[in-house]
């Protein structure tokens, strides 16, 4: 929400109000002085005027898992563990997923209560690269190179998918990098090719590598290096 509208909706301020405490620099945001009427206040901003506080604000969140197949990429599930579950937080309902993995799909799995940041990180325009060590039952040829770079077609959807980059690993292996997440989505590329997946793990997401150090199930906080480097650009 922009500033001056989170201001406006303050039962003490009018909007004639709120242009002049701007303009005389009563608005403080995180620490800092704000004159722009158009500074975004997002949930975990602290806001103030004339060191009264209009919002505490809350942390922001950030942690990456190493989900291990056999866990559901959701907040809850009767039936299955879940991803949420596998962590040892306060306030566990506030987390959600940035970008789900299927089922019997482990690897790294990034867990925040930042919407904007998650949006940023898995909506399509981003073209965030996604990478994932791939094992399927028939070999893998060069043709499959050629035509995950052209795009295959997903007739449910009505749409060819963007371009993937394939490196061969050996017969049956190879890591895939894709910059969309449609409903499986890399199961569906080898199936063109009638070649089932039997293995498949995410070992990043743009510039964020799963930490090796992380056993299935295991987690840690991001830290404010690797947050940053997903943080949308602010609009000009």
């Amino acid at each position: 929400m922009r500033l001056d509208r989170f201001l406006s909706n303050r039962p003490q301020f009018n909007r004639q109000q709120v242009r002049l405490l701007l303009i005389e620099k009563r608005i403080q945001v995180d620490g800092q002085v704000i004159c722009d009427p158009r500074h975004e206040i997002r949930a975990f901003s602290q806001v103030e005027f004339d060191g009264q506080i209009l919002q505490a604000g809350k942390p922001a969140r950030y942690f990456m898992l190493h989900k291990p197949p056999g866990c559901v990429s959701a907040t809850q599930d009767a039936e299955h563990p879940t991803v949420i579950d596998l962590l040892d937080e306060p306030d566990k309902h506030d987390l959600h997923i940035a970008g789900r993995l299927d089922f019997n799909t482990s690897g790294l799995m990034l867990i925040t209560n930042d919407g904007q940041w998650s949006r940023h990180v898995t909506q399509p325009e981003t073209k965030m690269p996604k990478v994932y060590y791939v094992e399927t039952e028939q070999e893998i040829t060069d043709a499959y190179i050629s035509k995950f770079r052209e795009g295959v077609y997903f007739a449910f959807e009505d749409l060819t998918t963007q371009p993937a980059g394939l490196e061969l690993l050996g017969p049956c292996s190879a890591r895939l990098s894709i910059v969309e997440g449609r409903y499986h989505q890399v199961k569906r590329m080898f199936g063109f090719f009638n070649n089932k997946v039997v293995r498949l793990h995410r070992e990043s997401i743009g510039p964020l590598v799963l930490d090796s150090l992380l056993a299935p199930g295991e987690y840690r906080a991001l830290s404010e290096q690797e947050v940053v480097q997903f943080q949308p650009t602010p609009a000009s």
